[in-house]
């Protein structure tokens, strides 16, 4: 009998009703290396995401043209449209591959994390969504009480993970953002910021979408919102100085914006969140490795 040359380990599971309220469940996870068989054509009814950390292969899309699979790299699968891919039959691949579903699957399509038309996306880094397909396999250990609990929150880490390494973005759309954020609180309209980029108010759009998956204005909105929401519950100032801040120089403008998306008037969130404390609000984030602590003087 020939040696097998490849090898495979997978578990799957079955969430119950209250679990898929969490909005995302984890269906099943292996991982795979060596020159696999080929999978399909085939149709499922769930997502699947398969990354690839090592080798080469192909699948073939909706159309049946074929795609060369180069890792780093991803593969999507996705409900009731037909797949099928396999590794070289030499080379083969080092594979990890999780099966999701549930309803905040559309708002991560919305926002670009999933991307249905795309069968093969290129990563920079395999890693990061590799070590969240870990945690699912860890947690799949017998008896674990919380296995639908942790598999749910890696699922969706597992969906940042690939958002945050997919190759095409990187590289323009991290500087693109950046620069938003740092003039996010100048008077700029949408066309103003894409012409300090060189850009096209469109091609701006374009690539805040694609990288943030929103649109300009409401990334600068949040960026805006964000900072008020700390100079509210951290400081004395007046709204209108906050408004002023980041960004508003009518006021009244500002409440009616903060209320409408908050849910509640910055007058409101202040009582609920303020916490003024001697020595001042920062900006400034702690390091994570040196979090704030209480320091004890000593004798």
């Amino acid at each position: 009998m020939a040696e097998q040359r490849y090898q495979s380990w997978m578990r799957y599971f079955t969430p119950g009703p209250v679990h898929h309220r969490l909005g995302l469940v984890c269906l099943g996870v292996g991982m795979q290396h060596g020159p696999l068989p080929p999978v399909g054509p085939r149709t499922l009814d769930h997502h699947v995401a398969i990354v690839i950390s090592a080798g080469r292969g192909w699948c073939q899309d909706v159309d049946g043209r074929r795609h060369e699979v180069v890792a780093p790299a991803l593969l999507w699968i996705t409900p009731g449209v037909p797949h099928h891919f396999g590794a070289d039959a030499e080379e083969g691949w080092d594979e990890a591959f999780v099966d999701f579903t549930g309803s905040a699957v559309a708002a991560y399509t919305e926002l670009g994390c999933i991307e249905p038309g795309r069968p093969v996306v290129p990563l920079t880094d395999a890693g990061p969504a590799r070590g969240a397909i870990i945690r699912i396999t860890r947690a799949a250990r017998q008896g674990n009480p919380l296995l639908e609990i942790e598999t749910a929150a890696a699922v969706h880490e597992l969906l940042v993970a690939l958002r945050r390494t997919r190759a095409d973005t990187t590289a323009d759309g991290a500087p693109v953002l950046e620069a938003l954020a740092r003039d996010a609180f100048l008077p700029l309209s949408v066309a103003e910021h894409a012409a300090r980029h060189g850009m096209t108010a469109a091609e701006l759009r374009t690539a805040v979408r694609r990288s943030a998956g929103c649109s300009p204005k409401d990334y600068v909105l949040g960026i805006r919102l964000g900072r008020a929401k700390e100079l509210l519950a951290g400081t004395d100032l007046p709204v209108s100085t906050v408004a002023r801040r980041v960004g508003y120089d009518d006021p009244a403008y500002f409440s009616r914006l903060f209320t409408r998306r908050v849910g509640m008037a910055p007058v409101r969130f202040r009582e609920q969140q303020g916490r003024t404390v001697p020595g001042g609000w920062s900006h400034t984030i702690p390091d994570p490795d040196r979090p704030p602590m209480i320091s004890h003087a000593q004798p």
